[in-house]
């Protein structure tokens, strides 16, 4: 087989297990809650409560809170991949993978590839939920689709370190149960629904050394200002490291698990 085969051949098989996770998100209520569901129920939930404590009304929040949902609903979504990846490892489904004349790395590549697809719906649901709601960003459609973008990057690189929890845990309900816990505090111990000045002291320092904290902020400005801030920057050489990192650290083991 030349190496140009093999190469069509790895997109095949990434493609197949990529559609095949899709259908698990879609079959699987938890999954589907987790890109669909839950940026919609936070979107009105925490808008039409906090909004008018927080901000003096929904209007006023919702510039705030857009930014803040949607991170949230990235972290959500990533962590989605280490449960699944756990689940499929204890069904023994990739030891019959082993068994199918697909490539070897397949099977992870189709899951990592999957969950850009899933943090993609995720984006559009949370910002399409809070254009519904009155959010309308001064900076214009072409910068809501950046941030979008840069969102969805943030989320991708993450799913990487879960993918890794997931291939190293020993059950899915510990990756669920980290997942969980990892989500809540860096969604609130951060910028994402409260101003940081309004924290107590100590608590303003863990929130400025929060990552998910510049992710919003990059979020915010662009979405305010419609230019590509240091923060932005910041944001997208995080990203890259987690990647460089976390990336041959997964494949090593899942080569171990296979």
């Amino acid at each position: 087989m030349d190496i140009q085969t093999h190469r069509g051949n790895v997109v095949m098989n990434t493609a197949t297990m990529a559609y095949r996770n899709l259908l698990k998100t879609v079959h699987n209520p938890d999954r589907f809650m987790d890109v669909l569901v839950q940026p919609i129920l936070f979107m009105v939930m925490f808008g039409y409560l906090f909004g008018g404590a927080i901000a003096g009304g929904v209007q006023a929040y919702l510039p705030t809170i857009v930014p803040g949902i949607l991170i949230q609903t990235m972290l959500s979504a990533a962590s989605g991949s280490g449960s699944q990846i756990r689940e499929d490892l204890d069904s023994g489904v990739f030891d019959r993978f082993k068994s199918l004349p697909m490539a070897h790395i397949a099977p992870l590549a189709g899951q990592l590839f999957a969950d850009s697809l899933r943090l993609l719906i995720a984006t559009i649901t949370s910002l399409a939920t809070g254009y519904v709601m009155g959010w309308r960003p001064a900076a214009g459609f072409g910068w809501v689709v950046i941030s979008g973008l840069l969102a969805i990057f943030t989320g991708w690189a993450l799913s990487w370190i879960f993918a890794l929890l997931g291939l190293l845990a020993k059950n899915a309900t510990t990756v669920q149960s980290f997942s969980m816990i990892t989500m809540l505090v860096l969604s609130f111990v951060s910028n994402a629904f409260i101003p940081i000045k309004s924290l107590a002291k100590p608590m303003q320092v863990v929130a400025n050394l929060n990552p998910v904290t510049h992710v919003i902020t990059a979020i915010r400005q662009m979405l305010a200002t419609g230019s590509w801030t240091s923060e932005a920057v910041l944001v997208l050489v995080f990203g890259t490291g987690i990647v460089l990192i976390f990336a041959p650290l997964t494949v090593w083991a899942y080569n171990r698990n296979n």
